[in-house]
């Protein structure tokens, strides 16, 4: 290498420096935090969207477990023990139907009657001419039912 080739290369070394001295730039560095909560920015819509989502997951467990309740009571209605009753108590009310109609509109029919069921009372009075139901619920309300004897047919 010649000394022009040595000028030349220690040239090109100071150009190049130079032209990435001019473009080099510095700034300040700063630090801004990210998060609302400790920048101030936007800080009450931060708030208002962590509300937001506490208040929907809260939603969502409570719906949870109503579905999870009302899973459980259809489970329990719907037992081996649970349908038994049900039939049992079917046929139970349907005897007790059969026996009021045999004593309003049977051969022997009788002239009054009273049955209590589960608090309520059923009472029935004849008169020749209409029957007369008086139904009185457990708190005392009353409902009253006429029935002609001789055009009451199907």
């Amino acid at each position: 290498m010649t000394i022009f080739d040595k000028g030349l290369a220690i040239f090109g070394v100071i150009v190049v420096i130079l032209v990435i001295a001019v473009d080099a730039k510095a700034d300040q560095m700063v630090h801004k935090f990210k998060n609302p909560s400790f920048s101030g920015n936007n800080t009450s819509s931060h708030y208002l969207t962590i509300e937001n989502q506490e208040f929907n997951r809260k939603e969502a467990i409570k719906a949870e477990i109503e579905a999870y309740q009302d899973e459980l009571a259809r489970e329990a209605k719907n037992t081996t023990l649970a349908r038994f009753i049900r039939n049992l108590e079917s046929r139970i009310y349907a005897q007790l139907s059969r026996q009021l109609v045999e004593n309003l509109f049977g051969e022997n029919p009788s002239d009054s009657g009273q049955v209590e069921l589960e608090g309520n009372i059923i009472e029935y009075e004849s008169d020749g001419e209409y029957i007369t139901l008086k139904i009185t619920d457990a708190e005392g309300n009353e409902t009253i039912i006429t029935l002609p004897i001789g055009s009451f047919t199907f």
